[in-house]
């Protein structure tokens, strides 16, 4: 059984335009240093040709990585679900600290997509399990390494 990885539509996109740039820009480049090092000599101890392996194995690496997670994606485009006005995956959801009265906005993105300083949060985030289901003015205890805090549902958007 194959465990599908949720994504969104954006968040896919960035992967084939990671992928496609591996493959044609990086990959050739790569495989043109390596010839180049084999070009200067005996290999033992040829540094520039252990860089360019070492740097073909993270590129190859790195592209099997990418179109496996892209094969298992059940990609989901948030515009297309009915949501009923409920946070749901993709969804870009403001809240108020109700303690502090601090706004917050995050977009809820699977695992991969993730980033904080960009205010991309992991579905499977203690954030994200806390918000997933509900609707704009609800209140919900939320548990963060500094215990839990009480956040309200200011707006909800599906963009």
């Amino acid at each position: 059984m194959v465990n599908l990885i949720p994504m969104t539509v954006k968040g896919a996109e960035q992967l084939r335009q990671e992928l496609e740039k591996l493959k044609n820009i990086k990959r050739p480049r790569i495989i043109t240093a390596i010839a180049e090092a084999r070009g200067h000599g005996d290999l033992k101890e040829n540094a520039e040709y252990h860089s360019a392996r070492e740097e073909q194995s993270f590129c190859e690496g790195r592209i099997k990585e990418i179109e496996i997670k892209l094969s298992n994606a059940q990609i989901i485009d948030v515009t297309k679900l009915s949501n009923h006005n409920r946070v749901v995956f993709g969804s870009t959801v403001t809240v108020l600290n109700v303690k502090t009265n601090e706004k917050f906005t995050y977009q809820i993105v699977g695992d991969d997509e993730s980033d904080f300083k960009k205010n991309l949060i992991s579905i499977n985030s203690p954030m994200s399990r806390g918000l997933i289901g509900k609707k704009i003015n609800t209140t919900t205890e939320i548990c963060t390494p500094s215990g839990y805090i009480e956040y309200k549902i200011l707006k909800i958007a599906y963009i």
